[in-house]
């Protein structure tokens, strides 16, 4: 089974990218997938749902809806970059992420990484 932890920004592509996520996992890996996201992620989504009746309040609405397809792992951390680094050197597996900063570091560490390609495809990026 392949494992893919998903960042805060994962959970949003849905609404903000108009990326279907699931499918495009379900396209780049023929296995059965275990999709982790770390509490931190979870909580981050709901600070942002809650804060206001935008775009991006919507986008985390959402995401948060979409946690209940993945499994909810506890790290040491609550900031959520930091507990989906910690729980990608722990699990191993590939991270799906758009942030930059977040992708750069987790290829410094020798992780896998998902992230768009085009308007809404995904692909996979090699340390």
């Amino acid at each position: 089974m392949t494992t893919v932890i998903l960042d805060t920004n994962a959970l949003m592509m849905p609404v903000e990218l108009d990326v279907r996520v699931f499918d495009e996992l379900d396209r780049l890996f023929a296995a059965d997938v275990d999709l982790v996201v770390p509490r931190a992620v979870v909580a981050e989504l709901e600070k942002l749902s809650a804060a206001g009746t935008g775009a991006e309040a919507t986008a985390a609405s959402v995401g948060r809806d979409l946690v209940s397809r993945c499994r909810v792992v506890e790290t040491g951390v609550s900031y959520a970059d930091d507990a989906v680094v910690e729980l990608a050197e722990r699990e191993g597996g590939y991270v799906l992420t758009n942030d930059r900063p977040l992708r750069d570091r987790l290829l410094e560490r020798g992780v896998r990484v998902i992230g768009l390609r085009g308007r809404n495809t995904l692909e996979i990026t090699e340390p």
